[in-house]
C-alpha cells in the first residue's frame, strides 16, 4: 500500500505545485505526479535531515518541505520538458 500512498501524494503535490507556480507549465499529467512523488521523497528527506519528521499530531514542518521541494521539481521539471519537447519539435 505504500506505493498507492506515495502516487496519490505525488498527484496531489504536483497539482498543488503546478497551481502556485505562474505560467503555464506544459508537462503532462503523470509527469506532474512523478515530479510530486520526488518532491515529496526529497521533502521527506529534508524533514529527516532536520529532526522533524515524526512529530506529534499533523506534521506541518515535513508537509511544508514536502510541498517546496515540490514546488522546485515541478518547475525545473517542466524547463526540462519544454527544452526536450522544444528540441523535438525543430528537428
Amino acid at each position: 500500500m505504500g506505493w498507492l500512498w506515495a502516487i496519490i501524494v505525488g498527484f496531489v503535490l504536483g497539482l498543488i505545485a503546478k497551481a502556485i507556480l505562474p505560467g503555464k507549465q506544459h508537462s503532462p499529467l503523470w509527469l506532474t505526479t512523478v515530479f510530486g512523488i520526488i518532491g515529496a521523497v526529497v521533502g521527506n528527506w529534508l524533514a529527516t535531515q532536520f529532526g522533524i519528521n515524526e512529530t506529534k499530531g499533523i506534521d506541518w514542518g515535513r508537509h511544508a518541505l514536502q510541498l517546496v521541494a515540490a514546488l522546485v521539481v515541478v518547475g525545473l521539471g517542466d524547463a526540462a520538458y519544454m527544452a526536450v519537447r522544444g528540441k523535438k519539435r525543430t528537428a
